[in-house]
């Protein structure tokens, strides 16, 4: 064993990190944390923690190569979560308090020997803050989550920071749908450039009547303003601009930035990848100064120093940049490559000079009060846009005041006002750090509870199509034209479901403080208060604990949460017709409860893209007219009824003996047979052999045999003929098939544990 031992988090860290140190360290991984908060005493909050199972043989091995070494270094990550982690490896490891603890923002062989050199001890106050943030978590992530499941139909958990989240998605849908948008007309003209008129007209007369003055009219030139400008580079990246410029640009979600990050981190090719600040070092800055100097040129530089506005940016010590900036291409995979470029450029651009632009306005008078502004753009020097951003110019012709100047064409265009965009990850996570909620370890977690757990979802939709209308004048003719355009598009937008908006509504009713945000990110300051040794931990849990158990216990005697809806009644029978949430989602009903009015009620689903709260009685009316699940569809040619249904994983078709999920492309209930029995062609042909309980399929990875019970398959061979395969055969490969060997829990690598 080596004399030197150092515990760092991650096996691939571990690699990068041993490469560099030398034959005298031995680099062992933890693997995360090695020890699981289990329980809180409510009065004193004193923690329960237990070793993770998984984690056993990882300790073993740490403690004898421990026992071995002279001397050991806690190399975890800097932040709290990683100070959590030296910590508890000190607790179970059984090492002494001045136990070497090392930090570093690159793995790089410059930055691991300055660490080696300037060791310290772990920061129990860092410590204490990630125990505080931990408890806060698991507390209102046992009680609120509890109490949601009681009374919310279909709530599976509430969390602290996911439920301000949370209502932020359901407000910005509840604006959208309470938006009432309004028309003007919007009037550009063609000079042999566009050019816009400085007022909008209400009216479709109003408009014409403008148009009308306009017939044989000379327009002339009356002003040309060219100013020069300039464009600054933006920041390098933090933990949050970098999540929301790779989903803006490259379509990625916080989950898949964070991965990629991770892995470029964790192989020394970028700086620590959760952070909130803006400084760079001087090593860094002058190297990127003489690459820039050396590539582009001495004018294209220009060093900046850039400072960190949040107060309590205590995550790290430098932004995201590359380790090596001569480095121009990285990573294992396109993800980690484009991510790498992403990140590279906008360091780079960070060095470089202003881009210099020319920015021209010229006016054109008209026979009316109103003037068209044409507007031109030229980049005169490039500086940082050679290597991140756009180049986008737009430039007009030579013109002079007094010049006379013919219209092509002049339209006014029937524009309607748009609401509020919905949140993207991206825009999400932007709003979070203003309001100060959360830290950037946590944001892909919560986008990742939001979603697992059905509260929001993505959009899909394209948008649906309108027809507006434009006047266009040209060659002294005024014509009227419709034309389609698409308007309510949301793919790839966040989108609440109802269970998700009836938890919002719950929480804002019952629990306010979980869900201001005010209130959530004092509560971030507070532990930043706790990690600078200005707060004790145990005083910020009781002053919050006390509140919210009285809240808690209060909720427990208000009745079941739901948000129904009385749309009307039925014209042919009386009975009154209701939007409700279930637990799996939104849906019309028919009639009372069979326990009130003794009569079962019938059910029907919500019209895609229509909520609980914006379906009308009439769309109701047609979706209780659908056919009633299950429906018979009819016979397939070899004699199977097909039957469409819905059960507790979706739609599917029951053929047979054989269920078929429906996709997304079929509704159970408008799909006809025609449609129908090729799905189930398909899935009985996949059926090599059937023996009852034991059966071959040929599935989308190869073959396999399945037996009785879940999850009780072996995949065939590659060198066998699956057709060959007897059943004695497929009995001894089940009996044979590979143990599963659990893998050791470990923390996500893609954002701290947000309960």
């Amino acid at each position: 064993m080596s004399k030197n031992l150092v515990i760092v988090e991650s096996p691939a860290k571990a690699h990068t990190i041993e490469k560099y140190l030398g034959k005298d360290f031995t680099v062992l991984a933890s693997v995360g944390h090695i020890r699981k908060d289990t329980k809180v005493d409510k009065n004193t909050f004193d923690v329960t923690y237990e070793i993770d199972p998984g984690h056993k043989s990882i300790i073993a091995d740490l403690k004898k190569a421990a026992k071995d070494a002279d001397k050991i270094w806690l190399a975890t990550d800097e932040d709290r979560e990683g100070e959590a982690i030296s910590w508890h490896l000190c607790q179970v490891l059984k090492l002494p308090k001045d136990t070497a603890r090392i930090t570093f923002h690159e793995i790089t062989k410059t930055a691991l020997e300055n660490a080696i050199k300037n060791p310290r001890t772990v920061d129990m106050d860092m410590v204490s803050s990630q125990q505080a943030r931990q408890t806060l978590d698991m507390l209102v992530g046992f009680d609120l989550s509890g109490i949601v499941r009681k009374k919310v139909p279909g709530a599976i958990s509430a969390g602290r920071v996911q439920s301000p989240a949370l209502r932020l998605i359901v407000e910005r849908e509840q604006q959208i749908e309470k938006f009432a948008s309004k028309y003007t007309y919007k009037v550009k003209g063609d000079f042999g450039f566009d050019a816009k008129l400085d007022h909008d007209f209400e009216t479709e007369d109003e408009a014409r009547a403008f148009l009308e003055k306009l017939i044989g009219a000379n327009f002339q030139v009356n002003a040309v303003e060219t100013t020069p400008g300039i464009r600054k580079p933006a920041p390098p990246f933090t933990t949050a601009s970098m999540q929301i410029e790779a989903n803006s640009k490259l379509g990625y979600t916080t989950r898949t930035t964070m991965t990629a990050a991770q892995s470029l981190y964790q192989a020394g090719l970028i700086t620590y990848h959760r952070t909130d600040s803006l400084n760079l070092s001087k090593q860094a800055i002058a190297m990127m100064a003489s690459y820039i100097e050396n590539t582009y040129g001495k004018n294209y530089v220009k060093t900046r120093n850039f400072h960190t506005k949040s107060a309590g940016a205590q995550e790290a010590h430098e932004a995201i940049r590359p380790t090596d900036i001569n480095r121009e291409t990285a990573g294992k995979n396109e993800y980690e490559r484009k991510l790498y470029a992403l990140i590279r450029g906008r360091a780079l651009a960070t060095q470089m000079a202003d881009a210099k632009v020319e920015n021209t306005v010229v006016k054109i008078t008209t026979p009316t009060p109103y003037i068209f502004e044409g507007k031109g753009e030229v980049v005169t020097f490039d500086g940082f846009l050679k290597v991140y951003g756009r180049v986008k110019e737009s430039e007009l012709p030579p013109l002079k005041v007094g010049d006379n100047i013919r219209a092509n064409s002049i339209v006014a265009h029937q524009s309607y006002s748009k609401p509020a965009a919905r949140y993207t990850e991206g825009s999400l996570v932007k709003k979070l750090e203003e309001l100060g909620i959360g830290r950037p370890s946590t944001y892909a977690s919560i986008m990742t509870a939001i979603q697992s757990r059905g509260y929001v979802v993505k959009g899909e939709s394209e948008g649906e199509e309108r027809e507006v209308y434009e006047l266009k004048l040209e060659n002294d003719q005024i014509t009227k034209e419709s034309v389609k355009e698409k308007f309510g598009a949301n793919k790839g937008k966040l989108l609440p479901t109802p269970i998700g908006e009836l938890i919002a509504g719950f929480l804002v009713d019952n629990f306010k403080n979980i869900v201001d945000y005010k209130f959530t990110a004092n509560i971030e300051k507070d532990l930043d208060l706790i990690a600078e040794h200005k707060l004790e931990r145990v005083k910020m849990l009781h002053d919050f604990y006390g509140p919210f158990n009285d809240s808690v216990l209060a909720a427990e005697g208000i009745e079941r949460y739901n948000n129904a809806r009385l749309l009307g009644h039925d014209p042919k029978t009386g009975k009154a017709i209701y939007a409700k949430v279930g637990k799996n989602g939104g849906f019309i009903q028919l009639g009372d409860n069979e326990k009130s009015s003794g009569e079962k009620p019938v059910f029907a689903p919500l019209p895609k893209r229509k909520s609980v709260k914006t379906v009308t009685l009439e769309q109701a009316l047609k979706q209780l007219a659908l056919p009633q699940l299950p429906r018979t569809l009819g016979k397939a040619a070899d004699g199977a009824e097909i039957i469409a249904a819905s059960g507790p994983f979706g739609p599917y078709l029951k053929g047979g003996k054989y269920n078929i999920p429906l996709g997304k492309e079929f509704d159970p209930y408008t799909i006809t047979l025609e449609e129908a029995e090729p799905l189930y062609i398909k899935k009985r042909d996949s059926y090599i052999a059937d023996w009852g309980e034991i059966q071959i399929i040929e599935g989308a990875y190869g073959p396999y045999v399945k037996g009785p019970g879940r999850r009780n398959f072996v995949r065939i061979p590659k060198d066998v003929d699956p057709k060959t395969v007897t059943k004695e055969q497929a009995e001894e490969y089940l009996a044979n098939k590979p143990k599963k060997t659990r893998r050791p829990a470990k923390r996500k690598s893609v954002g701290r544990k947000e309960k």
